[in-house]
This record gives C-alpha cells, structure tokens and sequence, in this order.
C-alpha cells in the first residue's frame, strides 16, 4: 500500500513538472509587450497603451514617458511593416474625410534636432506691464517641464522622428479623423518660437499616406493651414500657394476637396486672415484681381478665420470660399461661440460659402500665458468636447474641424496624454478616464456626424 502511494505521488508531482515546463516555453513564445487583444495594434507604441491608474499622484515609468519603445521604421523587415500596417486597417474605423484636425509639426529635440524646439517655450509677456510684472520671465527647461499644461505620451518629441509622425497618424486613424490641417510656414521662415518645418512636410505626407482607408483610394488626408508669416500679403500668397502645389499637390496624399460644382480642389485654411484687408485679398482671391489666382492651376478653396462678427462681409468682399472658426474656447470670439454657429450657417448658404466650425476638447494655456486663466474651459472630463461637437452638428456644416491634434501650448490637444508630477509641476491629465479618451470621443461623434450629415443630402 505505501509503494502504491509513493507511485501515486511520484506519478503526480512528474504530471506537475510536465506542466510547469509546457507552460514556461508557451511564455516564452509570446512576445514582451505583446499588442494580442489591442483593438487599434498599438503593441507597435506600448507608451500609447490606455492607462488604467486612477490616482492623480501616480507616476507614469519614465521609459514610457521619454523614450521610443518601438523600432525605428528602417529597422523592421518589409514584410513586418506591411503585416502590422495590414492588422492595423482591419480594426481602423472609415476616416471621415470632413473631419479636419490641426497639426502641428513644430516641435523638436536633441536626439533629432539638436536642441528642444517648443517644448521649451517662454512666458509670453502680457501687454498690460502692470499685469506683465507679476510674472515671471523665463523659458521652460524640458523634458520634464515642457510649455504645456498637459505632458504627452509619447514625452518631448520631435516632429522629424518617423516614428512619432506614425504613432500621431495611428492615433487619427483610430480616431476616424480624415484630414489633417498642417500648420505650414513657406521654406525658411517660421513662428516666434520656433525653426523652418517645411522640410518636413514630405515626411507628413508619407506617413499620412500609408494610413489612407485602402490602396488606390481616391481621397487624401493632408490640407495645409497657412501661418501668418512675416511679409503675408496677396503676391506672396500666389507665389506660396504656387510652391505647395507646385511641390506637393503631386503627392497621393494631397487633399482636394470635391466642390458642389463637381470639381476637386485643394483646400487651404488661412490663419489670421483678417490681418490683411479685403481689398488685398480680393486681388488674389476674386477673377477680376491685379493678382488673381482663380482659373490658373493653382485655385483652391481658401478658407477665412472668423473672429469678429463684422469679419463676415469682409470674408465675403475678399473672395473667400469659406469660413472656419478655429479657436477651442466657446464665447472668446464671435465665431468660436456655439450659439452663434446657426446664424453663421444661415450666412454661408446664402453666400454659397463652406461653413467649417472648430470643436475642441478644452483650453488652457497658463503654462506659456500666466496670465490668461480667464479664457480657461475645463474639459470636464470630455462633457465640453462632446457639448462642442452636439453644438457643430446642430449647425449642420460641410466639414467639421478639430482644434487640434496636438496644440499642446493651448491646452487644445486630442492626442494621448499622461499623468505626471515634475517638482512641484503637476500636470493636469485624462484621469478618470484613459489616455486616449479624446480620440474616442471623436470616433464616436465622426459616426453621429456622417449618420447626420447623410439625412440632411436627403
């Protein structure tokens, strides 16, 4: 009988190690960080895997916060590549190609650029000295203070890093955006606080498209948002505009718009426009102009920002196509206000003009103006997105555009962020909700939007 028992026992404890030893080499098989359950693949990016932590003091690893987890594009076989690009698509939503979001490809660091650009931005001054000396004077010292309010996911970034121009178009892919609205600079010239990025617009449009909806596709998904550059004026628009077309309306992933004429052309978003006046414009911009751009090869769809209610009949002297509101704070300006977007509708159809209003998850923007917490709006936990997209939709427009992707001075951005405690920074984050949140918003009101948009083509 105890021989018997012994059997057993041994018999038992050699089925245990069997399956100890099945299950340690089945570990191994599955690769660290494995993406297998990831809806969007976002394995290729862990650090833009949602965060479930719910403790606004916790920190997020700093590996994730600083560093590239994904190889570089070159590093990876071709057939890598295409397999993980081909998974990805099959869980990517349709884009929804008048849903435009502004993209900002000015932001650079040492590993890349050689310096930190942007993240480092200084405290602007206020214009009122007696305001302006309560604050200090100083520039921020990434990468653990950035000029945000926000920290990003994927750390202090450089725009010219392939594999963050991925990681960016992975995420507007899930967030079924269509377009992208490039802040663009002509060659040579740039913002305040910032170096030339036209050079970088080549990569952009590669990127953006491999994630086109399918091989072949006939739509494209980037548009260009022309800055205010030193020197703006009419003859200089022509000869930019002739350049962007010149050089990248080539490009697959060039954005035209199909008009209701039938005819597809480019659309350029035009920041700050009523800084130069109508009669300028109308030089460019109407067929009769000193200057005109109409029926030569480089007409597009120009579109005006709207800020004052008495910028419309200056729109409308101008020979504008259309109207857009930019700014992600409701009640700023006469066009960033919800209540107003009806009657800006209203005047869009009676003047056969395109009607793009601006959504945005929020702002703030104390990190770079101390001074301006006035022009605050929290974004309560998504509820001001979601009341800001109701509000664009009730208006019925052509397109809806999102202020932004990736502003992250404002405070505006939609791209993931994390929790993070630098000192005595405390940077604000998604909490309670996970970091990619506002690209789940707006999937989810891309859908509304083309379900709307469909009953009112009726």
């Amino acid at each position: 009988m105890a021989r018997a028992k012994l059997k057993t026992y041994v018999t038992a404890a050699g089925f245990l190690l069997v399956v100890f030893i099945i299950t340690t080499i089945l570990k191994s098989l599955q690769p660290e960080g494995s993406a297998l359950g990831s809806p969007f693949a976002l394995g290729l990016f862990p650090h833009l895997r949602k965060t479930e932590k719910s403790d606004t003091h916790l920190h997020v690893p700093e590996h994730i916060v600083t560093t590239r987890t994904a190889p570089a594009e070159g590093e990876r076989r071709p057939e890598e590549r295409a397999m993980s690009l081909q998974v990805a698509h099959k869980d990517f939503p349709a884009p929804n190609y008048n849903l435009h979001a502004f993209y900002y490809s000015w932001y650079g660091n040492p590993q890349f650029d050689g310096k930190y650009i942007h993240w480092d931005h200084p405290v602007l001054p206020h214009w009122d000295s007696k305001v302006d000396s309560r604050y200090p004077k100083e520039r921020h010292s990434p990468p653990e203070d950035i000029g945000a309010n926000f920290y990003p996911a994927l750390g202090a970034y450089s725009s010219r890093d392939p594999s963050v121009v991925e990681a960016h178009m992975q995420q507007l892919r899930t967030a079924a955006v269509g377009v992208i609205a490039l802040s663009w600079y002509p060659p040579n010239t740039k913002d305040d606080n910032g170096e030339p990025t036209d050079d970088i617009t080549p990569l952009v449009l590669d990127v953006a498209h491999k994630y086109q909806m399918k091989p072949g596709a006939v739509h494209h998904r980037v548009a260009f948002h022309i800055e205010p550059y030193k020197g703006r004026d009419e003859q200089s628009m022509f000869s930019n505009v002739k350049y962007i077309i010149e050089r990248y309306g080539g490009h697959p992933a060039f954005f035209r718009y199909k008009s209701t004429d039938g005819v597809t052309r480019p659309l350029f978003y035009v920041y700050d426009s009523y800084l130069l006046g109508p009669e300028k414009w109308a030089n460019l911009l109407k067929r009769n102009g000193h200057h005109s751009i109409r029926n030569t090869p480089f007409d597009g769809l120009f579109i005006a920002l709207l800020v004052e209610e008495n910028h419309k009949s200056d729109i409308l002297a101008s020979g504008f196509d259309g109207i857009y509101t930019y700014f992600a704070t409701n009640g700023f300006t006469y066009g960033s206000s919800h209540r107003n977007w009806k009657p800006i509708k209203s005047f869009c159809d009676r003047n056969s003009l395109l009607f793009i209003p601006s959504v945005g998850p929020g702002y703030v923007d104390t990190s770079i103006r101390p001074w301006n917490s006035q022009n605050m709006r929290n974004r309560i936990n998504g509820k001001y997105y979601e009341t800001s997209f109701d509000a664009a939709v009730e208006a019925r427009p052509d397109i809806v555009s999102i202020t932004s992707f990736n502003e992250w001075h404002e405070g505006t951005q939609i791209e993931n962020a994390v929790p993070k405690t630098s000192g005595k920074t405390v940077y604000q984050d998604y909490l309670p909700h996970k970091s990619d949140v506002y690209l789940e918003i707006t999937r989810k009101w891309s859908e509304i939007f083309v379900k709307e948009r469909k009953k009112w083509l009726v």
